[in-house]
């Protein structure tokens, strides 16, 4: 299940379920704030739901919450609700911006006993940790060591070599991806490739295969000429497929 999509944000919803189909995740259902949207033309496959039916599914194995969610009160109780979920949970965008405004959705995440991804950039791992960007970018591993142990979370402090952490204290760097992955909606694709790989891995595989694979099929997009300059997100998805058959 992938929670998010409000008004003028929708593709960033279809963007993470579309990036779950394609990595083999199976049934996927989108909970679209946006009650215009109920069916993906391009992607008849993925199922739609009621955001507030979809977070209290006991049948989930994987829940997603973030892409396009916006911030609005519907926003911080669906967020409340997917912390009470006891399936592996991804939180993302506007999810993380509601842990940062919350305190007690912080709390409430760092007591899950389930595992849980957190996927923040720079930006969104300043107001977790309430410092500025350019302390973030001073010390990205500690940065997401404090992350994991604060959250109780698997966290990737995404950027230039992004830095991988367990709430245990382990860390690890990325070392695949190129500068095509600022892109808008990347992330988004990130986040359904997450969905994907945790409902068949434990937590520290699935967040390191992700990761990897999602900065391979940028490079192997430059290396078609298809990138840096100009590579969607939409494109990318199809590069992911091509090297997760290929691997």
């Amino acid at each position: 299940g992938i929670v998010g999509g409000a008004p003028g944000m929708v593709g960033a919803a279809l963007l993470a379920g579309r990036a779950a189909l394609k990595c083999g995740a199976g049934l996927v259902t989108l909970g679209v704030l946006d009650e215009a949207v109920r069916v993906d033309f391009s992607t008849p496959e993925l199922m739609f739901a009621q955001p507030d039916r979809l977070v209290a599914d006991p049948a989930l194995t994987v829940l997603a919450i973030g892409p396009g969610l916006g911030q609005t009160r519907a926003a911080f109780e669906l967020v409340a609700a997917a912390l009470r979920h006891p399936a592996p949970l991804v939180v993302d965008a506007d999810g993380l911006n509601c842990l940062a405004q919350r305190e007690e959705l912080a709390q409430a995440c760092a007591m899950r006993t389930a595992p849980t991804l957190l996927t923040p950039h720079a930006g969104e791992a300043a107001r977790l940790l309430k410092v500025g960007i350019d302390d973030i970018q001073a010390r990205r591993e500690q940065a997401a060591q404090e992350l994991a142990a604060s959250f109780n979370a698997w966290v990737v402090l995404k950027g230039a070599g992004s830095v991988l952490a367990r709430p245990d204290g382990t860390t690890s760097i990325n070392p695949s991806g190129n500068p095509a992955l600022s892109a808008p909606g990347m992330g988004d694709v990130l986040t359904g490739m997450l969905a994907a790989f945790l409902a068949r891995l434990p937590p520290w595989d699935a967040l390191r295969l992700a990761v990897w694979l999602h900065g391979q099929a940028a490079d192997d997009a430059v290396a078609r000429q298809l990138g840096p300059e100009g590579l969607t997100a939409s494109e990318l998805i199809e590069q992911v497929r091509n090297r997760l058959n290929a691997a």
